[in-house]
C-alpha cells in the first residue's frame, strides 16, 4: 500500500502543478491586476508580451508542493513562495539601471538600496528558511539554503529568450523524477511543461516573478534528492555558473555552441514569424 502511495505522488504533484498553473495564467489573462498593460513588457525582439506568466507558473508551483508534502514540499513552497514575491517586487517596481550582484553592491555602495537587491536577500532569506525545513542541522541547512536561493537567481539568469529558463528547468528536473525528490521535481516539471508554449510562442513571459520561482522549487527539489555532501557540489556549480555570468554572456556561449544552440531554439519562433 504505501508502494502504491509514494508511486503516486509524483504524478499528482506533476498534474497540480500543471493544471493549476495552466487555469491560474487563464484566470489572470481574464482579469489581470491592476488592467494588462500593467502586466505588458516588450521581449528582446520587441514583441508585446504578458508577465502574467510568472504568478501563474509560482502558483502552480506551490500547488504542486502541497500534492508533495513532506518536508520537501513544504520547503518548495516555502522557497517558491519568497522568490515570487521578492521577484514580483522587482518586475513591477524595480528598476534596469543596476544589474547583477555587482550592479547592485555599487548601487548600495552610493547609497541606494535597489530593488534587485532587496530581491536577493529576501530570497537568500527564504531559501535558508527553506534549507532548515529540509535538513534541520545549521551547517547543512546554510548549504541547503544557498542552494535554494542560487538556483533561483541562475535560472532567472537564463530568462533571456522565448523558453530558455523552461527548458533548462526540465531538463535538470526530469532525472531527478526518481528517488526521494521525485514529487517536488514533477510538481516543477509538470507547472514549467504546462506553461513553455505560452513562453516560446512570445506571448507571455516569466519575468523575475516566475524565473526565480521555478528556480527555487527546483533547487529544493535538487537539495531533496541530493545527500549534503552533494548538495556541496552542486552549490558549487551553481556559484561557479553565477560568478561566470558577471564576465560572458550566456546567449554569446548558446549561439556559439550547437547543440546548446538547437536546443534554446527548438520550438521558438523565427524572426518575421507571427
Amino acid at each position: 500500500m504505501s508502494r502504491s502511495r509514494v508511486g503516486a505522488a509524483p504524478i499528482l504533484a506533476g498534474l497540480a502543478g500543471a493544471s493549476v498553473a495552466a487555469a491560474s495564467y487563464r484566470l489572470l489573462l481574464r482579469h489581470p491586476p491592476g488592467g494588462a498593460q500593467r502586466w505588458s513588457r516588450r521581449n528582446f525582439r520587441g514583441t508585446e508580451v504578458s508577465l502574467l506568466a510568472g504568478p501563474a507558473l509560482a502558483a502552480g508551483l506551490v500547488a504542486g508542493s502541497a500534492v508533495a508534502g513532506g518536508r520537501s514540499g513544504c520547503a518548495t513552497a516555502i522557497g517558491v513562495g519568497g522568490a515570487a514575491a521578492f521577484g514580483l517586487l522587482d518586475d513591477l517596481h524595480g528598476g534596469t539601471h543596476a544589474r547583477g550582484f555587482r550592479g547592485h553592491l555599487r548601487a548600495l555602495g552610493r547609497g541606494e538600496v535597489t530593488s534587485g537587491l532587496v530581491k536577493l536577500v529576501g530570497i537568500g532569506a527564504t531559501g535558508l528558511v527553506a534549507g532548515l525545513v529540509i535538513e534541520p542541522r545549521p551547517r547543512d541547512a546554510a548549504v541547503t539554503g544557498a542552494l535554494v536561493a542560487g538556483t533561483a537567481n541562475l535560472v532567472n539568469l537564463l530568462d533571456l529568450r522565448p523558453g530558455r529558463a523552461l527548458k533548462a528547468v526540465l531538463v535538470v528536473a526530469v532525472p531527478t523524477l526518481v528517488g526521494t525528490g521525485a514529487a517536488p521535481a514533477a510538481a516543477v516539471a509538470g507547472a514549467a511543461a504546462a506553461l513553455l508554449p505560452e513562453d516560446l510562442g512570445e506571448r507571455a513571459m516569466l519575468g523575475d516573478t516566475g524565473a526565480n520561482a521555478a528556480g527555487a522549487a527546483l533547487g529544493t527539489a535538487l537539495a531533496a534528492a541530493a545527500r549534503p555532501g552533494a548538495r556541496r557540489t552542486l552549490l558549487l556549480g551553481v556559484v561557479a555558473l553565477t560568478a561566470a555570468s558577471e564576465r560572458v554572456s550566456f546567449t554569446a556561449v548558446i549561439d556559439a555552441t550547437p547543440v546548446l544552440r538547437t536546443i534554446d531554439r527548438l520550438g521558438r519562433r523565427r524572426d518575421g514569424q507571427p
